[in-house]
């Protein structure tokens, strides 16, 4: 007897993608039908098919799945790192990847160390945070204007922009449009001021090297340079500011591991890589189907689209083992799926480990009592999430 495929409304702002309507919806079966094709729930089959070569990335469909078949914006988001595949995507990747490379990101530790101390100085001794605005936005945007060869001083206005254009991942994208197109407009623009005069001026950071690039013929070209670099400069920074917001959300719902946390910092790279597992903001990757495919018995047609659920295989009780809780000393979990996965995995997940991984010991060292002061304001738990405001209260130091 065949069973009956559960709907998820992922288009739904109400919706929560972490619910147990999800987790009733796994134990029926691997998949469930939702308004963009069908979900993946379970931990083997997403990680399976985020590899498998029948599929490619998937989120070129996004614009056209909500309406919007023209204009800047979709020019601009058919062209990024995301998008695009096969030899151009391969390129690019190897363009840019040397930036983003693991010696590289760890050799700027000591710098995020010192960046995160300074901003847990300016209200340490006030015993109150908004997290959002005071920690997460900065520390995420002054990182990527130092990784990219951006002023410090400017990261208030990228921040604001890169806040704007992360609405194109959000599900209510299509209300959001004339925000997201005056950001993008915004960025590109100070981009190609910042291109003008690295040609003119090289300098030892990002957008000089991609700037003088020539190998076999194969730079990018000045429209390839902007639109990878107003790509990063706003998918890095929105993504670990909302990361980091859910990590304390996490945290401090679990007492026990903030305070293991503090007492053992060394735990932070564990940390994070359990946050990202339970509480993830980018909380589906897409991919779409490039021939017909049959999995376990779905039947995908050339064009279908699947969405790997991050949260709902990453809490997969047939793949957790004996402590499926969050635990952040248990540090053989399988591996999660919010960095992506197959050749279109995050090329920044370097950065944002390693950033994230320092952060958080510092935060449990110098907030051990902390506490949510108020629910704070949040994102659909649907797309990607994490806070709007999220206000805490610690005792002073």
């Amino acid at each position: 007897m065949s069973r009956t495929v559960p709907f998820l409304d992922l288009a739904d702002p109400s919706f929560d993608v972490t619910s147990e309507v999800v987790h009733d919806a796994r134990d029926t079966g691997w998949y469930t039908e939702t308004p963009y094709g069908w979900a993946v729930l379970r931990y083997d089959e997403g990680t399976a098919l985020l590899k498998d070569k029948r599929f490619q990335q998937g989120n070129a469909r996004w614009p056209a799945q909500n309406g919007i078949h023209e204009g800047p914006w979709q020019q601009w988001w058919a062209e990024t790192l995301l998008s695009i595949e096969g030899a151009d995507h391969l390129r690019m990747r190897r363009l840019l990847g040397p930036a983003f490379r693991n010696k590289t990101i760890e050799a700027m530790r000591p710098r995020f160390q010192a960046l995160a101390g300074e901003l847990i100085d300016a209200f340490a001794s006030r015993g109150r945070v908004e997290f959002v605005s005071e920690f997460a936005e900065p520390y995420a945007s002054r990182i990527l204007c130092y990784l990219l060869g951006l002023p410090d001083e400017q990261w208030p206005q990228v921040a604001r922009w890169a806040d704007d254009l992360g609405k194109s991942f959000g599900i209510n994208v299509r209300h959001d449009l004339p925000r997201i197109e005056v950001a993008l407009e915004g960025l590109t623009g100070y981009i190609e001021e910042v291109v003008e005069d690295r040609m003119r001026t090289p300098r030892e950071d990002l957008v000089t090297t991609l700037v003088q690039a020539h190998e076999d013929g194969d730079a990018l070209d000045r429209r390839e340079l902007s639109v990878a670099l107003v790509f990063l400069a706003f998918a890095g920074m929105e993504t670990t500011r909302n990361q980091l917001g859910l990590a304390l959300q996490t945290l401090l719902a679990h007492p026990e591991q903030w305070k293991l946390l503090a007492e053992r910092p060394e735990l932070g790279a564990a940390a994070v890589e359990e946050v990202m597992r339970v509480n993830p903001t980018v909380t589906w990757v897409t991919r779409e189907a490039i021939e017909d495919v049959d999995l376990n018995g779905l039947h995908v047609p050339k064009g279908g689209i699947v969405q790997v659920l991050s949260h709902a295989i990453g809490t997969d009780p047939a793949r957790m083992g004996d402590a499926p809780g969050f635990d952040i000393s248990v540090t053989d979990r399988p591996l999660h799926s919010g960095f992506g996965g197959g050749i279109h995995h995050c090329l920044g997940h370097f950065v944002a480990r390693t950033d994230m991984s320092v952060a958080l010991p510092l935060l449990a060292q110098r907030m051990p009592d902390a506490v949510p002061d108020g629910p704070g304001d949040w994102l659909p738990v649907s797309g990607n999430t994490g806070p709007v405001r999220f206000p805490i209260r610690f005792t002073a130091s």
